[in-house]
């Protein structure tokens, strides 16, 4: 009752001084209407700037303290601007009885839309408080390569939600409960129109906890066109900054709907693989002669291996009396043998090899193209440069060595490896360079 009476009393007083200097009656009501509304605002601007400016200064002061990132993520994030928005709020819903007290009929509609922007303030700081904390976790060793947007983006829904709930029933005077209830009856186009976000947030959580993805992974998911790092996770979207710098959006559910190749493990292993084949044209695969074998010794990668496999190869003949006028009978060494020991022992010895890993030379199915002899090994580095230095470095020098062998690596003939024909005497024959 005394507070009203200091409010009729303050809107009264001004109302009394503006007829005593003359002003109309009527118009003397507008008049101390719009008087106290700019006195009320050069209050609300003041209040709002000393509590700001003392809020800063005190945030500022605990930053440099502590040393805390988070007290810094707070000014980056205005949280003092909207903390101090509390102070001018709480004079204006102060204030509107007094402002108003001529238009008795606006003022519960006003306090109404003063409760509401409270709500709003409050939002504000909460969410500047959320994404302050988030910033810090991001800084943390443990939490940096955690989807932690997925968790502030339901936990921003979860506020929006109660916030909705507060303006209702600030707006239409009924309880929380009235709200939900109308909820309820629109519950399946709620559930149609946040579709994408509900399954989001359901793969999100198994994706964190399966630790199927994480921030900083190179993953491949060719129905996207992805081939990069993933440089962020939330509830709907991850982001994935392939190799040419383009970004490439996927859908978060689709992670656990389809299949997609995560190369955190060969990264984390230390070693990335090569498997590649050369193909050796299968007519220059021949047996070796003791005089070849003779020149062959002279690689030294080989020597040994040709003395102790030639050992076990003439007691074996000797043993079945194989008849060695002719080379296809009984064992004997071939090209092709010494070529695939001659890589074995190359990639044992080349210092990009991983030697702890898989590492052997495979002869695969003969196919059209030749004899395919498949190098399996891993380098040991993952970094995608040396990975490709290093593979390119190793063919080089096996292509460039098949020939010491007397083997020729299939290709296809080109326009200029065709011979040019000539006919003489009715019949076709080539002529040689």
């Amino acid at each position: 009752m005394e507070n009203n009476n200091t409010v009729n009393t303050i809107s009264r007083s001004t109302y009394k001084y503006l007829v005593q200097w003359g002003v109309p009656e009527n118009t003397a009501e507008y008049v101390n209407l719009f008087a106290l509304l700019f006195i009320v605002a050069i209050l609300v601007l003041l209040v709002q700037y000393v509590v700001r400016r003392i809020l800063r200064i005190i945030l500022i002061n605990i930053a440099r303290k502590t040393k805390i990132p988070f007290f810094q993520y707070l000014l980056e994030n205005r949280f003092p601007h909207y903390l101090a928005l509390v102070a001018p709020l709480t004079l204006i819903k102060t204030s509107i009885p007094i402002v108003f007290e001529g238009f008795p009929h606006l003022i519960q509609n006003l306090d109404k839309l003063s409760d509401v922007y409270m709500v709003f303030v409050v939002i504000w700081m909460v969410m500047s408080v959320i994404k302050s904390g988030g910033n810090t976790l991001r800084t943390s060793i443990a939490f940096k390569e955690k989807p932690i947007d997925s968790y502030l983006q339901v936990i921003k829904i979860i506020i929006f939600i109660f916030a909705a709930v507060m303006i209702f029933s600030y707006l239409t005077g009924k309880s929380p409960i009235a709200f939900f209830t109308a909820m309820g009856a629109i519950s399946a186009v709620l559930l149609l129109m946040f579709k994408d976000t509900i399954m989001g947030f359901v793969a999100s959580i198994q994706v964190t906890t399966n630790d199927m993805l994480r921030i900083g992974d190179w993953i491949t998911m060719s129905k996207y066109g992805a081939d990069g790092d993933v440089i962020e996770i939330n509830l709907t979207t991850v982001k994935v900054q392939n190799f040419d710098k383009t970004i490439t959006t996927i859908p978060t559910y689709s992670l656990i709907s389809d299949a997609f190749q995560n190369w955190r493990g060969m990264e984390e292993s230390g070693g990335r693989r090569i498997k590649r084949a050369i193909y050796i044209k299968q007519s220059t695969i021949k047996f070796l002669s003791p005089e070849e074998l003779v020149r062959l010794k002279k690689i030294q990668s080989l020597t040994s291996y040709i003395d102790h496999r030639q050992k076990d190869i003439d007691k074996n003949n000797e043993r079945t009396g194989a008849d060695k006028s002719l080379l296809i009978n009984g064992r004997n060494l071939t090209n092709a043998g010494l070529y695939r020991k001659y890589i074995d022992n190359y990639l044992a010895g080349h210092s990009g090899t991983h030697k702890n890993m898989t590492m052997m030379v495979r002869q695969m199915a003969p196919t059209a193209n030749g004899l395919p002899l498949e190098l399996y090994v891993f380098t040991s580095t993952t970094k995608w440069v040396d990975y490709e230095h290093i593979m390119a470095d190793i063919f080089d020098h096996l292509l460039a060595a098949a020939k010491y062998f007397e083997l020729e690596i299939f290709e296809m003939e080109g326009s200029g490896d065709v011979k040019p024909v000539r006919f003489t005497e009715g019949l076709p024959s080539r002529e040689l360079n």
